[in-house]
């Protein structure tokens, strides 16, 4: 992401503070957020047939609350984390979507708008799209 971001106009600030931040959210995503996210998923795919995951889960999803409680405050009303969209909501984005079937999200309004309007930028879909061919093989549609 970094790698696209330095090398695609709008994914990184010009302002070295503002460029900065959005670094750090990169950070933030992958190695604060989504660690409980990703441990969440193990426990319902890996450890969901083990006797005591019913007794672990809700203490899995309670850290992707606390987490998700976090960035909901820190984002507040507005549309991105800091400033105009980056390439540190990019990331955040795409770390938020891997809670899209577990219905955590659903009870973060905030967060789920974000992310919606994350999924809804042009080139989002374009890469998704793109990404999506490779995996299935077919071409992308349009």
């Amino acid at each position: 992401m970094f790698h696209i971001a330095e090398r695609h106009a709008g994914l990184l600030p010009d302002d070295a503070n503002a460029r900065a931040r959005a670094i750090t959210w990169m950070f933030a995503a992958l190695n604060t957020v989504e660690p409980t996210i990703l441990e969440l998923g193990n426990a319902r795919l890996l450890e969901g047939d083990k006797p005591w995951c019913k007794e672990r889960l809700p203490l899995v999803e309670d850290r992707v609350r606390a987490r998700l409680d976090q960035l909901s405050r820190r984002l507040g009303d507005a549309d991105s984390l800091d400033g105009a969209f980056s390439a540190g909501d990019l990331m955040m984005v795409s770390v938020l979507l891997r809670l899209e079937s577990s219905g955590i999200l659903d009870e973060y309004p905030k967060l789920a708008a974000y992310v919606a309007r994350g999924e809804a930028r042009p080139a989002y879909k374009r890469a998704f799209a793109a990404q999506l061919a490779i995996n299935t093989g077919k071409s992308p549609a349009g």
